[in-house]
């Protein structure tokens, strides 16, 4: 085994997460394998699932019914729902492996702490995911997080992965306070997740490598993808 099964990527909006799949679709395949330990992969992320929600209840209240989903203003009816989009990211997981004859499968979503925060997703992860995962989180500062959803937000393309955003205020209610500190305390190198022992490592993106797509991105990511890799290694 020469790549990771499952790799979930972690972070705040804006941090780098979208970036860095980016960067790798575009690194050669032989390439990819030989310094990040990922070859041939496909992605989940729970973004699109949530922005079809937005859009049917949007289209439900047009035609005169309740919205099932969300607010008009765009927040959740229930906090249950951001459980269901890992529900469902597990099912899609499921149905990738039915089929999936590639490498490596890149699960991909941000929580705060207002909705539960990352260890009330992390009970809902699967086994089929928790036998083979391991996660990288992007760690940026909130001004980061901040100042880059600003930046990346196309409101022609408020459905793309690249570019969509949120209001300063949504995105101050929803992510400014992160659980993520408390989670790691005393687990400097695995996470215990529903009886598994999760390899973790940290991507430092307070200098923001991951917008420019170069050198420095590249060698930032071998770096501390060879550290997860040898905790995973250990694990599988």
């Amino acid at each position: 085994m020469d790549s990771f099964k499952t790799l979930l990527l972690i972070a705040r909006p804006g941090a780098g997460k979208s970036e860095i799949i980016n960067y790798l679709k575009n690194t050669p395949e032989e390439e990819r394998v030989t310094r990040f330990h990922i070859g041939d992969f496909t992605e989940i992320d729970d973004f699109p699932m949530l922005w079809a929600w937005f859009e049917e209840d949007a289209i439900l209240e047009q035609s005169g019914h309740p919205r099932l989903h969300s607010t008009p203003d765009g927040y959740f009816t229930h906090i249950y729902f951001w459980d269901v989009l890992i529900e469902r990211i597990g099912l899609e997981y499921q149905k990738f492996m039915r089929d999936f004859e590639g490498d490596t499968v890149i699960i991909e979503f941000s929580r705060g702490s207002e909705h539960g925060g990352f260890q009330r997703a992390f009970d809902h992860l699967s086994d089929q995911i928790l036998e083979h995962l391991a996660i990288l989180y992007i760690e940026v500062p909130w001004e980061e997080s901040l100042r880059k959803n600003r930046r990346r937000f196309n409101p022609d393309r408020p459905d793309s992965i690249l570019e969509h955003g949120l209001p300063d205020a949504k995105l101050e209610r929803l992510y400014k306070e992160t659980d993520w500190p408390e989670i790691i305390a005393g687990n400097p190198e695995y996470l215990p997740i529903q009886g598994y022992h999760v390899p973790y490592a940290v991507f430092d993106n307070a200098d923001d490598v991951t917008t420019p797509q170069g050198a420095a991105l590249g060698q930032r990511l071998e770096t501390t993808l060879a550290r997860l890799w040898k905790r995973y290694q250990k694990t599988q």
